[in-house]
């Protein structure tokens, strides 16, 4: 099973969401978990894994993962070859290294990564940002292109933003 995450900020509380989905091609979602969570702190720049991560967390706590499951999040899991991390890179030491976790980012990070790679879906000119551990990134990549939907986010994970600020 494949979990994707993302979540929205409103003024007193955090809204995340995931989408549960059988493999890469699903058109589909197998199952949404959602969850209301108090944001326990602020939005500090170059630290947006303190806001994320517990809404991750306690949302996991409500999903029974497998040792093969892999996890979504909306960002970074490596940010440059330094070893500095990003959200994803976080919740896979949170998770003890047990689940594969996939970054898929709409900006680009400045820093150099060699484990980053541009992904170019439909016919879009702007490419998505894609870093893993856990799992390989060059297995990843045409995982991603190939996931349902011809544009550029693919269908699943465009309703997944959608539903983060329903």
């Amino acid at each position: 099973m494949i979990y994707a995450f993302d979540t929205y900020y409103y003024d007193d509380y955090a809204n995340t969401v995931c989408i549960a989905f059988e493999d890469w091609t699903s058109e589909n979602e197998s199952e949404i978990f959602t969850e209301k969570t108090d944001i326990t702190s602020g939005y500090e720049s170059g630290a947006f894994y303190k806001r994320e991560l517990p809404c991750i967390l306690s949302l996991l706590k409500k999903i029974d993962l497998k040792e093969e499951d892999i996890i979504i999040v909306d960002g970074y899991v490596t940010l440059d070859d330094d070893g500095k991390i990003g959200l994803g890179g976080y919740l896979y030491e949170a998770l003890d290294r047990k689940y594969a976790i996939i970054g898929i980012a709409k900006n680009e990070f400045a820093s150099p990564d060699s484990q980053r790679r541009n992904v170019l879906r439909g016919e879009s000119k702007t490419p998505l940002f894609l870093t893993a551990k856990g799992a390989d990134v060059d297995d990843i990549l045409p995982k991603v292109k190939q996931m349902h939907g011809g544009y550029r986010i693919p269908a699943l994970l465009k309703k997944l933003d959608q539903l983060s600020r329903a």
